[in-house]
């Protein structure tokens, strides 16, 4: 990280001022900036990200109503929407478009002309969305949440707070780029810590739901979520679940713990979707997504819900309780 952020740095200094003052070709004429907003998922879910990215386009001086258009699409969690909503924002050629999750997959396949920023859980060059995190090389570019070495501290967290625990269900998407990555850390944390692994494949909402009852099953102790848009889209239908089941569960985003779950430890996405106007507004002043380098959260959050511990019946213990940055009384 310390690395990518010097090069980052560097390659801002050497960009200089003239740059950042060039305007698009398509914003020479034009008093208003278009941006285009595509999410896989439902905007009762996802809401808080488009406003916060709506937040730091503010403070960057982009006022809807004023000089900025936002023209936006949900997916509501159906896949073949997805690719229609795609096409839809393409058609309607905006300056650049945001996007969150999977979407960003697709927008890439579908355009090579039009910018494209994300905010993105795998590892976007699996995905073949970049050629590199410092180089993109095309025309995406954004911010990528997956952090590997988060994945084995949300083991040690479960296991600080469950000292009896012997097995542990992980729920994670094959398909997801990064999951292979992610399991084989898992597996070795839980490894150390003297846990076994029991692993549930999900793709999506439907399958998450039914890999519950199976975890009920294989007599986990408690639960790792791997942090994807359709786990956070049923956060309450899995609190409610694990209360029923005495099943502790923990994932990388704090609105799973904010739904009813025991803790969360991971980025924090509110500051993301902001860092996401940063790449908005070079791009709108000249700036090309190939030379703008991916970016990883800098700061990550340990959140402790102890309203559903309580109800868990598992106690938070103090060394937990203090390293939280927040806790849900």
């Amino acid at each position: 990280m310390r690395g990518k952020t010097k090069g980052r740095r560097a390659f801002l200094a050497a960009f200089g001022a003239t740059a950042l003052t060039t305007a698009l070709p398509s914003l020479a004429q034009s008093k208003q900036v278009r941006i285009g907003w595509v999410s896989n998922t439902r905007a009762v879910d996802a809401s808080i990200f488009l406003d916060a990215l709506r937040g730091g386009l503010k403070e960057l001086g982009y006022v809807e109503g004023r000089n900025l258009v936002l023209e936006t699409r949900w997916g509501d969690d159906v896949a073949q929407r997805i690719g229609q909503n795609v096409a839809e924002l393409i058609a309607a050629k905006p300056h650049l478009i945001v996007t969150q999750g999977p979407a960003a997959q697709t927008l890439g396949r579908q355009t090579t002309t039009i910018p494209v920023v994300f905010g993105y859980s795998g590892d976007p060059v699996e995905a073949g969305m970049v050629k590199s995190f410092s180089h993109p090389g095309g025309n995406l570019t954004g911010i990528a949440f997956l952090t590997l070495e988060l994945v084995g501290k949300r083991v040690q967290l479960l296991k600080e707070m469950l000292p009896n625990a012997k097995r542990l269900a992980v729920v994670a998407n094959p398909q997801h780029p990064g999951d292979a990555a992610e399991r084989r850390i898992s597996e070795r944390a839980a490894a150390e810590l003297g846990l076994a692994i029991d692993y549930f494949e999900a793709r999506n909402g439907r399958e998450l739901l039914e890999a519950l009852p199976l975890i009920e099953k294989a007599r986990s102790d408690a639960v790792m979520f791997f942090p994807v848009q359709f786990v956070i889209s049923h956060r309450e239908r899995i609190a409610d679940w694990a209360v029923r089941n005495r099943m502790p569960a923990i994932s990388g985003w704090s609105q799973f713990a904010d739904g009813g779950n025991l803790m969360t430890y991971g980025p924090n996405l509110d500051e993301v979707y902001r860092r996401l106007a940063w790449f908005a507004d070079r791009i709108l002043k000249g700036t090309k997504p190939a030379d703008l380098p991916v970016e990883q959260p800098t700061r990550v959050e340990l959140v402790v819900n102890a309203r559903a511990a309580k109800a868990l019946n598992v106690t938070v213990p103090r060394s937990v309780r203090v390293r939280a940055d927040r806790v849900i009384e």
